[in-house]
């Protein structure tokens, strides 16, 4: 076997893998999208809003609007708020 029907080989393996893999995570995707449509909330979700909503006012609130962002802007200020709160607890006195 020469070198380069030993690369088409090769290739050809690799191409077959990367066909198998793309058609997995197109699977994988259809199936999340069942799950959890684009831009769709599922109802628990959105009373689960309203509740902490009106728990937090202290008064019965309305939501009006609810958008699913995909970022981890939110999540990562939020952490980082969690860490700074313990920081004058770590400081040297």
């Amino acid at each position: 076997m020469t070198e380069t029907s030993a690369a088409a080989g090769e290739l050809a393996a690799l191409r077959a893998e990367v066909a198998r893999l793309t058609e997995r995570v197109d699977t994988l995707e259809a199936r999340l999208h069942s799950f959890h449509p684009e831009g769709q909330l599922p109802e628990d979700v959105v009373l689960a809003i309203s509740a902490a909503v009106a728990a937090y006012l202290g008064t019965r609130a309305t939501v009006k609007q609810v958008r699913l962002r995909r970022s981890g802007v939110w999540a990562a200020h939020g952490r980082a708020g969690h860490h700074h709160s313990h920081a004058s607890l770590h400081s040297v006195r």
